[in-house]
């Protein structure tokens, strides 16, 4: 559930998203904008009105349920939902709410074509293979079965064929990309020789911005990227996601500002003691809030355009940092987990390095607190 409250608010910058949406079409091929898990905690249906504007078409859901939400918002796009049907009631959503699944298996396709029998309707799909990410979908060796049974379903289109980059962002692991791009190749030759026809779709953000020229297919599905985020940053090729404009910022306030001798400790379990005298800044946000206590003692904040170390242990809604050699910090002064001016910002992949995760993590989560879009 989203975080109520608290101090911290996480502003989002959609027309960022929009430029970002904007530098990846570029690149050729309709881009499907993937916004599930809300958006990667930027907000399902102001990202998504935002690039509807931008002329966007197609958009990638996580859940059936998602989908609907989006659908009952206004959206007349077309709306896939990666996940598909888990639940016995997805089937009836995705029929009534005209989504489009992806389907990774036959008793699937049989369970959503008998609901489709039932209420008479026809329900577009889209079929997912598994190229390399041993993760979900059909292989190679199902495509004639797939093409035949689907054939004599008049209930179920096929309306896009998808699989999924497994090292599509290490450039020492192109190779794969490549072979996998020649795997999916063939079995949307062997798809469309048994009668199919629809849109191919292979590249995530990485492919995108490196891969599209020689693996493009016909839809490219933007994720990562569309939030600002460079899947090559620290690469050898970090100079293909130049420009990508990020989007989210969270920032809190300064609860109390004191000193702190040399010598004493702070925060729980004494795992910071002063090595000299400081003034240290508490701050309101926690691990309450999504930020995590793996940030205890090694992570940083921007306050003023600098970058402020944490001190000690970070707290449910309490984390202290060192704010020595700056001036009139006072309580109620803002400070930013996430983003911040000058040289002091913080990225979400400097956030995600501290933290020992990823980018879509540090999203995910401090998108649950109260979010402004600005």
């Amino acid at each position: 559930m989203p975080i109520e409250h608290n101090y911290l608010r996480t502003r989002i910058r959609t027309e960022n998203i929009v430029a970002n949406y904007t530098r990846l079409r570029a690149q050729g091929g309709q881009v499907v904008s993937v916004i599930k898990a809300d958006a990667y905690g930027h907000g399902l249906l102001e990202t998504a009105t935002a690039l509807a504007g931008a002329g966007c078409e197609s958009f990638a859901v996580g859940s059936a349920a998602e989908g609907a939400a989006l659908r009952d918002a206004g959206c007349t796009a077309e709306i896939l939902s990666l996940l598909g049907p888990v639940l016995p009631e997805d089937e009836l959503l995705i029929i009534e709410k005209n989504l489009v699944p992806f389907m990774h298996d036959f008793d699937q396709l049989a369970r959503l074509a008998v609901a489709c029998t039932r209420l008479g309707r026809v329900a577009k799909v889209a079929l997912k293979f598994d190229t390399g990410m041993a993760r979900l979908g059909f292989v190679e060796a199902d495509a004639p079965k797939l093409a035949e049974m689907l054939c004599a379903s008049p209930c179920i289109e096929v309306v896009m064929v998808s699989s999924h980059l497994a090292t599509a962002d290490d450039p020492g692991a192109f190779e794969f990309v490549a072979e996998q791009g020649a795997r999916f190749a063939r079995i949307c030759q062997a798809l469309r020789h048994g009668g199919l026809t629809f849109r191919a779709s292979l590249c995530n953000s990485a492919g995108i911005l490196a891969h599209a020229g020689a693996i493009g297919f016909d839809a490219r599905r933007a994720g990562i990227a569309l939030y600002g985020v460079n899947p090559f940053a620290g690469s050898a090729r970090e100079a293909l996601g130049h420009g990508l404009l990020p989007a989210m910022e969270t920032v809190t306030r300064i609860v109390s500002v004191h000193d702190l001798p040399r010598g004493a400790s702070i925060s729980y379990g004494r795992t910071y003691v002063a090595e000299r005298d400081m003034r240290v800044a508490i701050v309101a946000a926690g691990y309450a809030d999504a930020y995590s206590r793996g940030l205890s003692n090694k992570g940083f904040m921007c306050l003023a355009g600098r970058r402020v170390p944490i001190l000690g242990r970070v707290c449910m809604q309490l984390t202290a940092v060192d704010v020595s050699g700056l001036d009139a910090v006072r309580p109620g002064d803002a400070i930013h987990l996430l983003g911040g001016e000058g040289p002091g910002a913080v990225t979400a992949d400097d956030l995600a390095l501290w933290w020992g995760t990823i980018p879509y993590e540090v999203f995910c989560l401090l998108g649950l607190n109260p979010r402004e879009h600005v």
